[in-house]
């Protein structure tokens, strides 16, 4: 069941994992979009796709709980607000790990595509989105609202990922009214918690790397607490232009694997070895 768990460590991909999944964590820790990062990355080394999804699941909530530690230090999560959401966050993930490891995850890219342009197109347009934190408190509708928000987030976490931590954000400032800071703040707690319910049934059904996820989360959280700081320090007037960056990158990442064909990681990990080889 665990037969990834012996498998050899092949030192450039493990140097070049190193670095992409650092600086992802550095980007999710502040907006979200760390797994445009470490899937394609963990892909592009070799593994298995199932395999690479399990281990990123692994070595990212590593880097999530540094960068959720942050947050929650620097008191940018309301716990009473993400405890209403964080059970159907859970059960969306188990969902939705169960569901990808019978159903290829590439028939979900239409549909993320539509809705990161969405979401990318409302941001531009609303330019005061965010800019301040109006929430007035939690209410029934606002509570239902961010119970279903969650389970279709932490479904989307477990079979697909990547912009995950972008609509977690824009949905808590849509629903709640939050800013930047505060709903990248909260968003972690989501994340986390979709993350790890995802990490432990990859475990169970032996789609884990160990090799690989446990130095690699090791060398996340350097980046997550990094990009948090960053993050609490220079609030939302950092966190909203990163916000519409990184949103903008996965769109155009999203569209050049599934329209074009292109393997944005294996190009990075090929770019990146030829620079290793030089010196």
């Amino acid at each position: 069941m665990f037969e990834d768990f012996f498998t050899n460590i092949d030192i450039s991909s493990f140097l070049f994992l190193g670095v992409a999944c650092f600086f992802a964590s550095f980007i999710d820790a502040i907006a979200g979009g760390g797994g445009l990062i470490t899937v394609p990355a963990y892909l592009a080394s070799g593994l298995p796709a199932h395999t690479a999804l399990g281990t990123n699941k692994v070595s990212s909530s590593i880097g999530t709980i540094a960068s959720t530690w942050k947050f929650a230090a620097s008191g940018k999560i309301n716990w009473k607000m993400v405890r209403t959401m964080v059970p159907f966050s859970l059960i969306g993930a188990f969902i939705g790990v169960k569901t990808v490891v019978l159903i290829d995850s590439k028939y979900l890219y239409p549909i993320a595509i539509i809705l990161l342009l969405l979401v990318l197109v409302y941001s531009l347009m609303n330019k005061d989105l965010g800019e301040e934190n109006n929430f007035l408190g939690l209410n029934s509708k606002n509570i239902r609202n961010g119970r279903i928000m969650a389970i279709i987030m932490g479904f989307y976490d477990g079979f697909f990922g990547p912009g995950t931590g972008s609509f977690l954000i824009f949905a808590l400032i849509r629903i709640f009214k939050l800013d930047f800071t505060n709903a990248s703040g909260n968003a972690k707690i989501l994340n986390l918690t979709s993350n790890l319910a995802s990490m432990f049934l990859f475990i169970y059904l032996g789609k884990v790397n160990f090799f690989y996820s446990i130095p690699i989360g090791i060398i996340m959280i350097f980046g997550a607490i990094l990009g948090a700081k960053m993050a609490v320090t220079k609030g939302t007037k950092f966190i909203k232009p990163m916000f519409l960056i990184v949103t903008s990158i996965v769109l155009f990442k999203m569209i050049l694997e599934s329209m074009l064909g292109i393997d944005v990681g294996g190009l990075v990990k090929e770019f990146f070895l030829s620079i290793t080889r030089s010196f």
